[in-house]
């Protein structure tokens, strides 16, 4: 018989590192990825999309969190699909976040990779990108409170530099280049732009993953994450208006470091100052990159300790009290992945599983507030139904955009998911409650 300490968490969060979390998931979106979206509808009309898409995140994380706070456990959405549903639900629900959390981080260690090449070209790309899931996954090894300390200091040191990057290039912002060619592809450049704008927020949602190590977590979690979403929605808003000025940005659309060649751009390539600012802007990349490792190791985790996956996967290390095997396992996934992808793949790939996800999570809410386990919430969804319809309605859209303009990679996506949730009614597992005391004594608190 297992120690149930083997599988338990240490609770030491608060909200600043709630809010470094929060916001070190994302940060790296507003530094690049996002600028691909110009590629595929211009400057207005990837505004346009950022626009909705922000609109969808901020109804989000209000609904969210309340199922966050009511069922705070480290299998997020897993849990909370688990709870409406039944295990098929939790099984779905497990899946897309995997997809989501597991695609993420390679999408970063390419950018981390297109920005060291940016300062050192004879560095490849993949040299770095493989080289970050090795030193990441050991520091993520050495335990939460150290390893949420260390997104503080490097998410507090990458919103400062967009502060100052912001202040840089705003003064040779010209509104000409910014309404230049704006909508060549008119709406429907809108809707293929779609996942370029959920790049800006995508991972916020990860909190949820921590739920179990956050002190007094019905208090804290919504602190943090309203910090961090109103963090994210200036950062988000500045950084691609002011860049978008800069130059003619389809000079900008297609590469891995747009904010250190809008620098370059302003100040010169042979400025001391354009290669300090790249080497500073790692950090925003590292933040995120550090903090999806947190979240998809403990999605892996949750589902481990769930019976969704091998038991091994939910061992935690008796000395630092982390997921040790589940951070190894999502880190073999992510390098296999840099193999397979390039950047616009794996953030397409990633935003699908993330829209999906937030699709059944409002499902969730509404199912179970009519169950009334939103008793355990200290914290309630504002403007209950609409807010988690309307953040439902605009995951639908982005969704369907997605796949419209994906067509193969939504294949591979959907047959994942059927595959998946064949072997497990083959298996009889739909059947079986699930393993899981963390979950169980959540349900009793919340009855």
């Amino acid at each position: 018989m297992s120690n149930p300490s083997s599988h338990s968490l240490k609770k030491v969060l608060r909200p600043i590192h709630i809010w470094a979390i929060a916001v070190g998931l994302v940060i790296s979106g507003e530094y690049f990825g996002w600028n691909i979206g110009w590629s595929k509808a211009g400057t207005i009309g990837f505004l346009i999309a950022t626009i909705i898409v922000t609109i969808l995140y901020i109804t989000f994380i209000f609904s969210f969190t309340e199922l966050t706070t009511a069922i705070p456990h480290a299998g997020g959405p897993f849990a909370y699909t688990y709870k409406a549903f039944g295990p098929l639900g939790g099984l779905i629900a497990g899946y897309t976040t995997l997809i989501e959390f597991v695609f993420a981080p390679p999408a970063i260690a390419f950018g981390l990779g297109g920005y060291v090449h940016f300062l050192y070209p004879a560095i490849a790309v993949m040299y770095t990108a493989v080289g970050c899931y090795i030193i990441f996954t050991g520091i993520n090894l050495l335990g939460i409170k150290e390893s949420a300390i260390f997104t503080l200091v490097v998410t507090i040191l990458a919103v400062m530099e967009l502060l100052v990057f912001m202040g840089i290039v705003a003064p040779h912002f010209e509104m000409n280049n910014f309404m230049n060619d704006n909508m060549p592809f008119g709406f429907a450049g809108i809707f293929a732009a779609l996942p370029f704008a959920v790049w800006f927020y995508l991972g916020i949602e990860g909190v949820a993953m921590v739920s179990e190590e956050v002190k007094d977590p019905q208090r804290n979690i919504p602190k943090g994450y309203i910090w961090g979403i109103v963090t994210l929605v200036l950062l988000a808003l500045g950084v691609m208006f002011f860049t978008g000025g800069v130059t003619d940005w389809h000079l900008l659309s297609t590469i891995d470091y747009p904010l250190p060649e809008s620098i370059s751009i302003v100040l010169g390539k042979t400025n001391s100052w354009t290669k300090i600012f790249a080497g500073i802007g790692l950090f925003g990349l590292i933040a995120s990159f550090h903090s999806l490792i947190v979240g998809y190791s403990r999605q892996i985790f949750a589902l481990a300790r769930g019976g969704f996956l091998p038991s091994f996967l939910s061992v935690v290390n008796v000395r630092f009290r982390t997921p040790h095997w589940a951070l190894i396992a999502g880190g073999i996934a992510g390098l296999i992945s840099l193999y397979t992808g390039t950047t616009d793949k794996v953030i397409t790939l990633s935003a699908m599983g993330a829209v999906a996800m937030y699709m059944v999570s409002m499902i969730s809410l509404l199912v179970l507030r009519k169950k009334n386990y939103h008793a355990a919430a200290t914290f309630k969804a504002p403007f209950y139904p609409y807010f988690p319809i309307i953040a439902l309605v605009l995951s639908l859209v982005c969704l369907i955009a997605i796949i419209w303009y994906n067509p193969m990679l939504s294949i591979i996506f959907f047959a994942g998911l059927f595959a998946s949730v064949f072997f497990f009614i083959l298996a009889g597992k739909h059947k079986q409650e699930i393993k899981d005391e963390m979950l169980t004594d959540v349900s009793e608190a919340a009855a």
